[in-house]
């Protein structure tokens, strides 16, 4: 194997020669460059910032930016297939929000942190303490937020109640349920049940399992229960959904 050479020597070619092993890899730095190229476009840039705070409909979102559906869909269409955001239906709505996602939360704080330090009187007292909302708790205890996040949809197809998450995870009952209220904006029971319906909804897409069988994956012991919660979500009954 050839010795690694530069044309001009510096004294750092062992630290040089790490570096380039890993800048060849071309392909994980294109995902990276996909991400990044998201936010290239303004319109982008404010609709994604604005998804960050709510979950909205094309409709509404529309309006606030001003724009027509059309092209407000086709920037959804490019932030959600970065994994960016993520919807849900509701009847004939379609409604966005970022995804909880590592790279969504670390875009956030970025566009954030560029608006305070290049223009720091921009954001609005409101908007501040809409980003400090959580300000109450402990980096610890936001971090206990996630992880109860992960377990839950990592296990989905399980009940699970405050008590157990709270000795699973050491936090005390009533902070658990403030602390994810505080970082997710809804309830622990609230945020799964959610989950739960999007997860039915792509089983039921897919079309190979029947409603008992997606009932159960997704955690409901009974059918009927399951069908008068999608139906509460979606606006139609699982059946109806799949053949649709």
């Amino acid at each position: 194997m050839s010795e690694f050479e530069l044309p001009h020597f510096h004294d750092e070619n062992e630290c040089i020669e790490k570096i380039c092993g890993h800048i060849g890899k071309t392909e994980s730095f294109g995902i990276v460059a996909d991400i990044f190229s998201q936010l290239s476009d303004i319109t982008r840039v404010r609709i994604f910032w604005l998804l960050c705070h709510c979950e909205e409909c094309v409709m509404n979102i529309s309006a606030i930016m001003e724009m027509s559906s059309p092209a407000v869909s086709h920037h959804l269409k490019c932030l959600k297939q970065s994994g960016l955001l993520v919807c849900r239906r509701s009847n004939k709505e379609v409604y966005y929000k970022a995804s909880d996602s590592e790279e969504s939360r670390l875009l956030h704080i970025m566009i954030e942190k560029m608006l305070e330090i290049k223009c720091p009187d921009e954001l609005s007292d409101d908007v501040c303490a809409l980003d400090g909302a959580c300000g109450g708790f402990s980096e610890e205890q936001i971090e206990t937020a996630h992880k109860v996040h992960e377990y839950l949809t990592a296990h989905i197809n399980e009940r699970h109640t405050i008590e157990s998450l709270s000795h699973r995870f050491l936090i005390n009952q009533t902070t658990l349920k403030n602390v994810f209220r505080a970082v997710y904006g809804n309830s622990v029971a609230a945020h799964i049940k959610e989950h739960r319906m999007e997860a039915a909804a792509k089983l039921l897409e897919e079309g190979t399992l029947t409603i008992a069988e997606v009932s159960s994956k997704v955690g409901y012991e009974s059918q009927s229960k399951f069908t008068a919660a999608f139906k509460a979500a979606y606006g139609v009954l699982p059946t109806e959904y799949r053949n649709k």
